[in-house]
């Protein structure tokens, strides 16, 4: 895993969410990570990631991502078994 991927997916787990995460970057870790990610209607994201589905929400105002958004992202994460320790023991 490249160092920005790592740097993004350990401060989508910290506390407090960081208020500074772009959609691209978060997209990128997705693709990086094996997701299959296809478009519904909307901004809405349907991603399977090691087996879990997820719907996903594109940000509506600007590029980054607001606190409900990371914290429905690292839920989702979190079932897909790709949090931060997870991801490294692989």
């Amino acid at each position: 895993m490249s160092r920005k991927h790592d740097h993004l997916l350990t401060s989508l787990f910290s506390d407090p969410p960081s208020g500074n995460i772009h959609w691209r970057e978060v997209e990128s870790l997705l693709n990086h990570l094996g997701a299959n990610i296809e478009n519904l209607s909307g901004a809405r994201l349907r991603v399977l990631l090691n087996g879990a589905e997820g719907i996903l929400h594109r940000p509506h105002h600007g590029h980054t991502l607001g606190r409900s958004e990371i914290l429905h992202l690292r839920e989702f994460l979190a079932r897909a078994r790709s949090t931060p320790s997870q991801v490294a023991q692989r």
